[in-house]
């Protein structure tokens, strides 16, 4: 049993001063250009790790390098770094033109003024058939860039409008991991936790859908958008999401839309065999970084779990949540503070679910609101965070593309996970089943008593008629 610690989290102290303190003081203070880019967020990882190596002096050095390999024993950490790969080289392969000619194709029978709409809800659909945000990312953000050039909407929009879609279908699919994880470790069907998901996550994205278009009919995109596009070169991507519709795995999609992407590419004559080649290295190593952070993170966490942080933790907020809601709430903390702290939301779950069981029966929650729970706070800081998964990847491939945006200029448009917060929350204190409830026994009893009244009238009526006959 590993000993409570609260010192055991000064890592996540560490690195977040380090990573959104000289951001914020390079980018608003000093002055100095897209200053966000020039903190290293591996460096920042690498000087928390470092911190974290100097406690627990119970282990020594060769010991702690063995939890951080530990910590990389994950299924999920192994297929994120994969994904990555996997997923820079279809970007390298199917390249800038592939993606133009896909919006350019759209946006020859839809006003470039609901562009963003349209984005949104097909990062919505996309994730919820494929189970992957940062597969969903991987192929959508390639198509925002190429709206916002098209459309004139900032790219910051484009790609928070994906983001937020794909959290979405992170959320709802049946095939996602997260969903997996909550399911299996709180002892629930998946039908069950969709059917409580279904009523957080829909009302957010239709709020969000209307944000957009209000956004939309306030912009001022009054061009049309009349460029040439290839059609066979939409075939890499159509590929892609009919194999994500019909539920085939993230890798084998992937792959099926690189060696379409390549054939397709040879025989345009878009690229040669040797530029090809060149542009599936550039396009993995475009998510090098990427793959790091999650490594890195990883060991983090493993050194914060085996020192007692978390343990700590999950301690501090049995303490303080009482009662059912306080222990949905508690739960919902518990895994958005386990998720800022790994930067992955299944893991978050994972390690979540063990004390989230405990929860479940101490404050007599249903298991299927605990799933679906720990399910949507995790999805809703995932979206968020700066250094997560789906940012890094949108703004790689944005990067990837010729474009730069940081992620503090994606964050604020990110309208679909902060009000999957507010619904999550609605879900929690409100009980809209016993005010439908509640709504339903006033009318049966306003039946009752007009039925009542009525039948008295009745007899009323029936008694003056016998008086005057008499």
């Amino acid at each position: 049993m590993v000993k409570s610690n609260a010192w055991a989290l000064l890592p996540i102290v560490v690195f977040l001063v380090i990573y959104l303190g000289l951001g914020i003081l390079f980018e608003y203070i000093l002055g100095v250009e897209m200053g966000f880019y020039s903190v290293p967020i591996v460096v920042a990882i690498l000087i928390a790790i470092f911190v974290g190596s100097l406690q627990n002096r119970r282990l020594n050095l060769d010991q702690k390098l063995q939890v951080m390999a530990d910590g990389l024993t994950d299924k999920n950490v192994i297929t994120m770094v994969l994904i990555y790969l996997v997923a820079g080289t279809f970007i390298g392969v199917v390249g800038r033109s592939s993606a133009e000619s896909v919006v350019y194709f759209v946006l020859s029978f839809l006003p470039a003024r609901y562009a963003v709409v349209a984005l949104f809800v097909v990062a919505c659909f996309v994730s919820l058939t494929m189970g992957t945000s940062v597969g969903t990312v991987t192929l959508i953000v390639p198509i925002g860039v190429a709206v916002s050039e098209a459309s004139g909407f900032s790219l910051s929009l484009c790609v928070a409008a994906v983001v937020g879609g794909t959290m979405f279908g992170d959320n709802l699919s049946f095939i996602s991991d997260t969903t997996i994880a909550a399911c299996n470790g709180q002892g629930c069907e998946m039908k069950d936790k969709f059917k409580q998901n279904f009523k957080i996550a829909v009302p957010a994205a239709l709020i969000t859908l209307v944000l957009l278009f209000i956004i939309s009919l306030q912009a001022d995109i009054n061009k049309s958008v009349n460029k040439s596009y290839n059609l066979i070169q939409l075939i890499p991507y159509l590929l892609v999401l009919i194999g994500g519709i019909a539920g085939i795995n993230v890798f084998a999609v992937l792959l099926l839309g690189i060696v379409s992407g390549s054939i397709i590419m040879l025989a345009t004559r878009e690229s040669s065999f040797v530029e090809l080649v060149g542009n599936m290295g550039t396009g993995s190593s475009g998510m090098f970084e990427s793959s790091m952070v999650a490594i890195l993170v990883s060991n983090m966490a493993a050194l914060i779990r085996e020192a007692g942080g978390f343990e700590a933790l999950l301690n501090g907020i049995k303490k303080v949540f009482t009662g059912n809601r306080g222990g949905q709430l508690g739960m919902g903390v518990l895994v958005s503070i386990i998720d800022i702290a790994t930067a992955n939301n299944t893991v978050a779950i994972i390690m979540a679910n063990p004390i989230a069981k405990e929860m479940q029966n101490a404050y007599n929650i249903d298991p299927r609101k605990a799933a679906s729970l720990l399910d949507t706070f995790s999805c809703v800081f995932q979206g968020i965070i700066p250094y997560g998964a789906q940012m890094l990847v949108a703004i790689s491939a944005c990067k990837s593309l010729g474009h730069e945006v940081s992620a503090f200029e994606v964050i604020p448009r990110l309208f679909y996970p902060y009000l999957l917060f507010v619904s999550s929350l609605l879900f929690i204190f409100v009980d809209f089943s016993s005010l439908f409830r509640s709504r339903k026994d006033k009318q049966n009893k306003e039946k009752i008593e007009d039925e009542n009244d009525q039948e008295t009238e009745n007899v009323e009526n029936k008694n003056e008629v016998d008086i005057t006959v008499a």
